[in-house]
């Protein structure tokens, strides 16, 4: 058992340090949906969190952030999706491509539904940058609001501190 785990730990980190080998793709089965862009999968006996590639939903407490979760477990809640080219981002993170059996891409069908930002940076997501584009002049999702707050800059409700007299 321990040997097992000790292969699949080695095989994942090859997958992760080695990008050109991140083609890698499996079948797993969704356990759960924690935002628009981040999920649980239960694959060979293990459940991991993976965020989806190349997008970023709004958070759960900004406007549109439990939307974007509530079409993300339409999507895919408790169904069998395809995961390709997983990979660590720069926070850590798993990230990965999630497609449904019938090959649609769940980061593209949220921007296009205009629940998500495309990430910049490289060409490989210009499909993404080109829906994004079409959400924004159709006033989809979170764009029908002139000035929707990205969650790398969203703050948030200030919690209100509790003073104490002595």
């Amino acid at each position: 058992m321990a040997i097992r785990h000790l292969i699949m730990a080695a095989v994942f980190t090859v997958v992760v340090v080695y990008p050109a080998l991140s083609w890698a793709e499996f079948v797993a089965r969704v356990v759960a949906v924690h935002e628009g862009d981040r999920i649980s999968i239960h694959h060979k006996g293990r459940i991991e969190v993976i965020a989806l590639k190349g997008i970023d939903c709004p958070q759960l407490k900004q406007p549109y952030g439990n939307k974007a979760k509530q079409v993300t477990q339409a999507y895919v809640g408790t169904r069998e999706v395809v995961v390709r080219g997983i990979q660590r981002n720069r926070e850590g993170q798993i990230v990965a491509d999630i497609f449904l059996p019938d090959g649609r891409n769940i980061a593209y069908e949220l921007i296009k539904e205009g629940l998500a930002w495309s990430q910049r940076g490289g060409n490989e997501r210009q499909t993404y940058r080109d829906e994004e584009d079409l959400a924004i002049a159709a006033g989809k999702g979170l764009w029908a609001d002139r000035n929707p707050i990205p969650p790398w800059k969203w703050q948030g409700p200030k919690k209100g501190r509790r003073k104490f007299s002595n």
